[in-house]
């Protein structure tokens, strides 16, 4: 596996000091995730908000560049506007939205993904699918039970996750070097 990882990054055209950059904000993104905790969420989500706005701008845009499937780039361009502007506009009540709908879209896939693969345990696929199958469904229904006991617990999960990343990326910046 290492030989995988050190050819693949060899053959990247990513700049060592680029993923080192990375590793750093991430890092500092997850220890601010974790000292104060309340402050760093409602900031991601609003930038999170401003994202979408912009991102709905461009899309209405794109039309005028390019008209092909124009009512789907018009139909995400004033979407995105309108979740962009209803995140900007209410940084506490939309922090809160932001998470709820996450878990919910987290639990709906890890019950569809579950089902999914118990369905394809029973044409042959085996008894593990089976089991993880099982495990995504019983893990989707407890994030959908539990959503709002979830949401408290995100900002931490990604801090965690930031900080393993981080840390991973600047091993991976140095190597690359």
């Amino acid at each position: 596996m290492t030989t995988a990882v050190s050819s693949s990054m060899e053959e990247s055209n990513v700049p060592w000091w680029l993923v080192l950059l990375e590793g750093i904000a991430a890092i500092i993104l997850g220890v601010l995730l974790i000292t104060n905790t309340g402050m760093t969420t409602i900031l991601l989500v609003q930038l999170l908000g401003v994202y979408w706005l912009i991102k709905g701008i461009f899309s209405i845009i794109a039309i005028f560049i390019d008209s092909s499937q124009w009512g789907w780039k018009l139909f995400i361009g004033i979407l995105s506007i309108v979740a962009g502007i209803l995140v900007v506009g209410s940084p506490f009540w939309s922090t809160a939205i932001v998470g709820l709908t996450l878990v919910l879209i987290l639990g709906i896939n890890g019950i569809i993904v579950g089902i999914v693969e118990i369905i394809q345990a029973f044409q042959g696929g085996g008894l593990g699918v089976g089991l993880l199958g099982l495990i995504s469904v019983i893990l989707g229904i407890l994030l959908i039970v539990y959503r709002y006991n979830v949401v408290t617990a995100l900002p931490w999960a990604l801090a965690i996750m930031l900080l393993i990343g981080g840390v991973v990326a600047i091993v991976a910046a140095f190597r690359m070097r």
